[in-house]
Parts: structure tokens; sequence; C-alpha cells
């Protein structure tokens, strides 16, 4: 007999239907799966003959030929398990092929015949969706990430058995549509209120979030850079919903999604170790994988002592910061991952890093001060909006009992001006001012002839490039967003110029 079983595989995060064909007749007992099935999809056999039998079902003798289509795309993971079965099943006349064609099937499973979570239920689910397909069966604690996909009947159920059951006629509830909550409360590790002094740090910050602008933080050890970095998530915007399916599409593909939850409310804060290889930050493996890059999409990415990091894996963020995606290119195939995130760096002035300190005598010599200051090249530095020097702090600020502003009054402001972005962009595809393309630019960032021959006057004494200069009009344009302007006025302009005119000379032989 001939079934054909309906399910989908992943291909980075999107998700292309996969028909699982059963053929079974009389003959010497074999069992065979084609369809270029890696190693995990060819194990399946030995998980279903268990399954089956544990479940109480027969697994007979025939001869047997189940294959993958389309055959000329390798199938990786474990999420054919119960498509494969129930065709094994529906073939051989044990199960009725009646309600099949009306689900799509979805999961892994074990040896005592339940069903087990698999990763990318999200992007299946999605892709699916889109196709047209409506009713789903996966596995029960994949049920909490399948409720927020609207629209999809889901049943999440536990084993091979109910599965069935279903199939038969027996009546299960499918899965609650879930809602996303946008008053969830935000996770603040460190209070910006906490940070003592640094008004000019915080106030780059709060800029640079408000416009998810590239930041690098310069300053002596414990001047504060590393916990104004972790402030960053106290001030962060909500995410929206839209942004927050971008985000679980990517952390469910790479398992970090926990069963829990179901969706990622938080904007991710990504924090690599200065060890971590190029194909860890930017994606790859044997699977393709997303990297660092990608899992901070729509959130921070944040690396601490920027100069030491190898210089080939910071060179490699230079593509996903301009272009908000990356390509992980492979022998067989090439997959494009989201990688829109902020960058947040530090750094030490120096190898000692107390070159310019009043505190303490800096040991380096020129050369080394500048091999330090050469790992970061010209080229990924244009790409930073803007540079803070963190400087020490007096004592007196150090013990000062004055109270400051939470991280709760600074992200009211950065709501209002990612309001009025989102109102702004609602037809551009875009969300934030550091997005705007060069048409963006010209349309949303006119500025006076005050301002104009400001920027002239800058552009050419500083010898600016013309990148460095549409990231100045952007950073003005979220500088006049925050204070609630419509237009762009000459102090905004020059507030944006104070962050962008830093060169690597200068933190040598300022």
């Amino acid at each position: 007999m001939f079934t054909t079983i309906k399910s989908y595989a992943l291909d980075g995060i999107e998700g292309y239907p996969v028909s699982v064909e059963v053929f079974t007749q009389n003959g010497l007992p074999t069992l065979d799966i084609v369809g270029l099935a890696t190693s995990a999809v060819k194990e399946s056999k030995e998980r279903m003959r268990s399954a089956i039998t544990n479940s109480g079902f027969d697994f007979g003798a025939h001869k047997t030929v189940i294959n993958l289509a389309p055959a000329d795309i390798k199938k990786e993971g474990s999420a054919l398990d119960l498509a494969i079965t129930i065709g094994y099943l529906t073939a051989v006349g044990q199960v009725p092929y009646g309600q099949c064609g009306q689900y799509v099937f979805l999961g892994e499973l074990s040896l005592d015949g339940g069903l087990r979570r698999i990763n990318g239920v999200m992007p299946l689910l999605i892709s699916a969706m889109q196709a047209g397909h409506k009713k789903f069966i996966v596995p029960f604690d994949n049920a909490a990430e399948a409720a927020y996909v609207k629209g999809a009947e889901v049943y999440a159920l536990k084993n091979l058995t109910e599965v069935v059951n279903l199939l038969i006629g027996l009546v299960y509830q499918p899965v609650e549509p879930a809602g996303f909550d946008v008053e969830e409360d935000v996770i603040c590790d460190v209070d910006i209120a906490d940070v003592k002094g640094q008004l000019l740090a915080k106030r780059g910050l709060e800029i640079a979030v408000a416009g998810s602008h590239n930041i690098l933080l310069c300053g002596s050890p414990g001047t504060g850079k590393t916990m104004l970095a972790k402030c960053v998530t106290g001030i962060m915007p909500k995410m929206t919903f839209e942004e927050a399916i971008e985000v679980t599409k990517i952390h469910s593909v790479s398992g970090i999604l926990r069963e829990e939850d179901g969706m990622v409310k938080h904007r991710p804060f990504r924090s690599p170790h200065h060890t971590a290889s190029i194909y860890s930050l930017t994606g790859g493996g044997a699977k393709a994988m997303p990297g660092e890059v990608s899992l901070a999409h729509n959130g921070v990415l944040f690396l601490d002592e920027m100069p030491e990091y190898n210089r080939k894996t910071l060179e490699a963020l230079r593509q996903p910061i301009e272009d908000g995606t990356i390509s992980v290119a492979r022998v067989a195939r090439a997959i494009q991952y989201p990688a829109r995130f902020m960058l947040i760096a530090s750094m030490n002035p120096c190898p000692c890093g107390y070159y310019g300190s009043e505190t303490r005598q800096c040991t380096c010599t020129l050369r080394d001060r500048m091999n330090y200051v050469s790992k970061i090249s010209g080229p990924l530095l244009d790409r930073i909006d803007i540079y803070v020097t963190v400087d020490n702090i007096e004592y007196d600020d150090f013990r000062s009992r004055r109270p400051a502003e939470t991280s709760a009054v600074v992200r009211e402001r950065v709501e209002r001006a990612r309001e009025i972005q989102r109102k702004r962009f609602s037809d551009e595809g875009i969300y934030t001012n550091a997005q705007m393309s060069n048409a963006a630019i010209k349309k949303y960032c006119a500025i006076d002839m005050e301002s104009e021959r400001l920027l002239e006057a800058v552009f050419r004494s500083e010898r600016l490039s013309p990148r460095a200069a549409t990231r100045i009009l952007k950073v003005s344009r979220t500088i006049a967003d925050l204070a609630g302007r419509k237009n762009i006025s000459q102090d905004d302009v020059a507030e944006a110029i104070q962050y962008k005119t830093v060169d690597k000379k200068e933190m040598i032989f300022a």
C-alpha cells in the first residue's frame, strides 16, 4: 500500500514542505529510508520500530520503502519521526488514512512511544501556515511556543497513542492561543541610577538605545564601562509582536528557547567572551546554525574589551552591522539569518588601561598603544555612531546620596522616541533611525543652513567619510526625537558631532 504524510523541515529559520511517502509490499522484511536523509533521519526507523511496538501496535514483516520528497534536499534532525511512523502505520492498515491528510505532523519519537520536544516549531508552523496548512500535531512540550502562531489549530500530544486516537476520532482540545503581553516586566540587572556620575556616558547610552545606534565606551579599568552596558537591559524599549516573532524564530532554531516561555519577550543581550571564534560569532558549523550576531537580533551585542577579540573576528562584524543580515555559506548551501543588533563595545585606552588617567601612570610605550588600538580597524570604527570617554569620578560623586534618574525614567523617554520612529517608518519596513537608508535620510534628516555649514566644516576639518557624516545625521535625528522636536536643530547636530568625531590617533596621542 502507498500513503503520503505531510511534514516540514528547517532551512535556516524557514520551513519547507516534506512529503513522507511510504510504500509497503509483501517480500523480504526490510525498511529503507531514501531522499537524502542524514544519519539522524535514517536512525528514525529504529525509533519507529520500538515506539510502534511499545505503543501496542504491530510492526509487521513487510518490504518497506520510505521516501522523503523533495529527494534532492538534505533532511536533518528528528522532527520527521512522527510523520514517518504515521505513514508506516497507515500504509500497513493499522491506522485509517482518512484524517491524516488534514494534518502536518511534527515531532521526535522516544523508544517508549513518547513525543519529544523539537527545535524550530514556530518557524515550521509559520511557513506551513503561509502555504495554506491549518492543522498541526506537535509534541506536548512545544505547546507554549505553538500557541503564539496566530490562526493555527495545533494539537500538542504526549505520545504516539494519543496521535492515533486523534486520527481515529477521539476528541482532543487544540492548544489555546496565547496573547502577547506587551506589559511584561522588564528584566533589569543594574539600574542606571546605581552608576555614580558619568553623566556624559549615560546621555550617550540613552541616545544610542533610543535610535539603536552603535556605541563605544573607552576608559580606564573600574570606571564603570561594563556596568553601564549592563544598564541597557533596563532602558531598552519593549519589543513589538513582530519583533518578538523574529527573535523567537532564531532562538527556537538554535535550541535556546525556554520551554515554559514559548516566546522571547525581552530584547536579547548577548555578551560573547573575547575568545569566541569567528564561526560562533557569525554562525556556521555542520548545520549552519545562527551565531551571536543573529541571537542578538533586535537586541544588543556587547563586546567587552573589544581589542582583545581576534581582529578577523571583529572584521566579520562589518557586513552584518551595515546590512542587518548575515549569510552563512557552506559547500552545499547558503543560509541567510537576520542580524539587526545594537553594538555596545568597551575598551581600555591602552594595554595597561591607564593612558590619560589622572590617578595612575601609564606604563605602555607608544608602540604598545598603537598596536593595541590598531586591533580595531578604521572601517569598523567608522560603523560606530557614538564614542564616549568614561573618566574616573571624584570621591564625593562616588559616595554621593543625591538621587539620580532611574532606568524607568530614562526608559520612558526612550519609549517615546521609539514610538515617534515607529510611526515615522510605518511604511518604510524599518523600526529605528539607525536602520535608515540614504533615501530615508534625505526624507527625514533635513537640516537648516547653519547646521549644514557646521557639518561641512567638521566634515572638512576632520576628514570624515560619507558614512560617518550620514551616521551623524542619524544620531541628530534621534537626539531631536528624544527632545520631541519635529525638525533637527543646530544643537542636535553639534551634539551628534561631538559623539562621532574621534580618531584612533586621538586615542593614542590625546
